[in-house]
Parts: C-alpha cells; sequence; structure tokens
C-alpha cells in the first residue's frame, strides 16, 4: 500500500495511538491542534504538559510516544479563516484520511464534518472516535470513565475489594486500533467503488466488543459468580492463578484436564491429585482448596524451580516481570522501536504490534506545538502574507 497522507484533529491518546500507528508505516501524519482562545490555558494537547520535561516545556514524558514521526499545525477552527485554512490542506494535501476525537457535536461549527470535508475531497476517509458515538454528541470520553461504564472496572480487583482500573489504558488503545482497521478497510473499499466513506468509532462499543467471556453468560444461566471480579484467578479454567513462591510470584495458566494431569505427576503437587479433580467442573467444585494447596507449596520453592518444574512438564506459566524486565526480553528488545530527541541519547519506546517489512521503527521525535505551521500552510498555497497575517490574528500558531 502507498504511504498516505493522514489529517488528524487530536489530543489525548486514543486517536493519537491510532496515527502513530500509520506513522509507523510511512505515511504523512499531520496532528492539529487547536489556537488557545481562553487566557491561562495551557496551548495545545493536555499531554503536552504531562509528565516529566523531556526537551521543553510542550514536549513531556506522556505525550512523547504515541506522537513521534507526525507534524504539528495549529488552526483556530472558530475562526471561519481557521477553517477555510483546514479546507485549503484538504484539498491541496490531497489528505487521504481525516480523524478527530473531540464531540460530534461539535463536528459541524469546525467545519470538520464529513459532510463539508468529503465535498472538498469525495476520496476521503473520515474516522471519528467518541465516547458514545454521534448519537450521543455532548458525551466526552476518557479511558477511566468508559472502563467503569462498561463493566471493565466490575471484572477487574478481587471480589473482596472494589472495583478497579486496568494498569494499561485498554480502552483508548482499543479504539485506536479500531480506527486503524477500519481506515484500512475504508481503503479496500475505495480501491473497488472510488468513494470514500465515514467511520465513527463509540469507546463504549468498541470496548462492551471485547465483554465475550461475560455477556454472553447471562443469557446462558450463569451465575452472576461467573462474570464478576476474580482478582488473579481464571473464571472458568482452574487453577490458572498467581502463586507464591519462596522469592516472588509466577502465574500458571491451565487449560486442559491433561495439563492438570502433567501438574499431579509432580512429585511436589501430587498430594493435589484426587478422581473429583481429574476434570475441570471438578476443580472449579473445589477451586478454593485447590488454590489454597498448590500455594502452600509452591511458597515453599524459589520461582526458578517452579518455573522448571512446570516447563520441564509442559505447564503454561510466566514470570511476574517488571515494566524494565519486559524491555529486556529477547522477544522484544530487538523489536522496540525508538525516537531521538534533539542534543540526547535515543528513548527506546513500545514495540509495533506487528513486525511489517519497510515499517519505520526509527521515528522522528514528537512535534512541537504548531512547528510545521507555517510550512504546511505554505504548501497548501497559502502565501507568506497570508500565512502573517493568520499569525498576527490568533487563528494560526
Amino acid at each position: 500500500m502507498r504511504p498516505r497522507t493522514v489529517l488528524s484533529m487530536e489530543q489525548a491518546l486514543s486517536l493519537t495511538y491510532a496515527t502513530l500507528r500509520f506513522a509507523q508505516l510511512g505515511w504523512r501524519v499531520i496532528r492539529l491542534e487547536a489556537t488557545p482562545t481562553t487566557p491561562g490555558v495551557l496551548p495545545g494537547d493536555p499531554n503536552r504538559h504531562i509528565g516529566s520535561r523531556v526537551v521543553d516545556e510542550d514536549r513531556r514524558s506522556y505525550f512523547i510516544a504515541p506522537n513521534v514521526g507526525k507534524e504539528a499545525i495549529a488552526l483556530n477552527l472558530k475562526d471561519p479563516r481557521g477553517r477555510a485554512a483546514l479546507h485549503r490542506i484538504v484539498r491541496e494535501l490531497k489528505v487521504d484520511v481525516f480523524c478527530s476525537n473531540t464531540l460530534p457535536g461539535r463536528y459541524r461549527e469546525l467545519g470538520i464534518d464529513y459532510e463539508t470535508l468529503s465535498a472538498i475531497r469525495p476520496e476521503l476517509i473520515w474516522a471519528g472516535i467518541s465516547a458514545m458515538g454521534p448519537d450521543y454528541p455532548e458525551t466526552p470520553g476518557y479511558d477511566p470513565m468508559i472502563q467503569a461504564m462498561s463493566g471493565f472496572m466490575e471484572t477487574t480487583g478481587f471480589a473482596d475489594g472494589p472495583p478497579t482500573l486496568t494498569g494499561i489504558p485498554v480502552i483508548d488503545l482499543k479504539a485506536g486500533d479500531e480506527v486503524y482497521a477500519n481506515v484500512m478497510l475504508g481503503l479496500a473499499d475505495l480501491a473497488e467503488t472510488g468513494r470514500g466513506r465515514r467511520i465513527d468509532v463509540s469507546m463504549l462499543q468498541a470496548a462492551s466488543s471485547w465483554l465475550i467471556t461475560t455477556l454472553p453468560l447471562i443469557d446462558c444461566g450463569a451465575a452472576p459468580e461467573e462474570y464478576t471480579r476474580w482478582g488473579n484467578a481464571h473464571r472458568k479454567f482452574i487453577p490458572t492463578n498467581v502463586y507464591p513462591t519462596s522469592d516472588g510470584h509466577i502465574y500458571m495458566a491451565m487449560g486442559s484436564d491433561l495439563q492438570w494431569q502433567r501438574l499431579v505427576q509432580i512429585p511436589k503437587f501430587a498430594a493435589l491429585a484426587s478422581e473429583t479433580r481429574r476434570t475441570n467442573n471438578g476443580r472449579y467444585a473445589e477451586r478454593a482448596a485447590i488454590y489454597r494447596e498448590l500455594g502452600d507449596v509452591t511458597k515453599r520453592h524459589s520461582t526458578a524451580d517452579i518455573a522448571s518444574d512446570f516447563a520441564h512438564n509442559k505447564i503454561p506459566h510466566a514470570r511476574i516481570n517488571t515494566i524494565p524486565e519486559v524491555r529486556e526480553l529477547p522477544a522484544i528488545r530487538w523489536r522496540l522501536t525508538s525516537t531521538r530527541p534533539p542534543g540526547r541519547a535515543p528513548i527506546h519506546m513500545q514495540p509495533m504490534a506487528v513486525d511489517l517489512p519497510g515499517a519505520r521503527t526509527e521515528l522522528s521525535f514528537a512535534p512541537s506545538y504548531g512547528q510545521h505551521t507555517d510550512a504546511v500552510l505554505g504548501e497548501a498555497g497559502v502565501s507568506a502574507d497570508e500565512r502573517r497575517a493568520l499569525r498576527a490574528a490568533g487563528v494560526a500558531a
């Protein structure tokens, strides 16, 4: 697929993650931010100002990774001159994909709605992320509130503890992946039909699509305990859980009765065997006792010893790594992407989701606020005098 041009009115994480994936493909990604119209409010994406200072005040640690490999422009779309400049960019740069994660209720007033932009460029693939889709145009959405709304918090944590957030903003990332996947589908359709399309991603709907192991259970006669919090244990496959060792913890995942037979053939675990426990249903009925008995064994041995036993007997397991340890895993280390801040050593970041030939694993550093406004407007045919006037009026930054 040839490189495309993506113009994205983006902030926070959900959409910036989606367009990062395009940048990794070698596509041109131009992120659009607003010019400040409220005194005392820091300019641009609020995430610019979150975390430790990396290079300057508007490129702090929380902003960097999702925004490498991109250009940045700033326009006031509340001003008709700003909207005209945006439309000129869409037309003259032959923008292939336009994205936004602002409130749907603001699309038309900002001149970024699909009807307006597709009239300028009929081939345009248009994608928007919002909390609950265009049917709820004024509802804001952030990952934690959608985790609460979609039941993710209800299924995370321990049964005797409070509902809990996941440690990673999974719904932001899921929504971003849906933009990525559906833009690709839109481009495939474009090749066949010659027409662009509108894509609306609801964070709530995208999150709920992942409830495949919980929502259907309601109509299958399952008890509520089967789709609420189970801590680190699997709700169905027993005795999948975290177990203490003499020097830490280990995770053991058991997906079949055959694996159980292998486990109880290990001498130190032989006492756990019984006729009832030969099947998963039997182990489910005795799960509390199995967790306790298994833990009583593992805590007397080191993590390395238990891991060796599990590995020798083909029982799926994993050490529980810290984030620095994950970075050093042989399967991950050489796949890390990177960027280089001005005058500093490289920053190593997360790997790409999938290895792709020709993909960019070293990307240019995240742009400062409005860094490319003048260049992009010039490329769109806006004269130097016009650009100066737009800056003077606060329409461009």
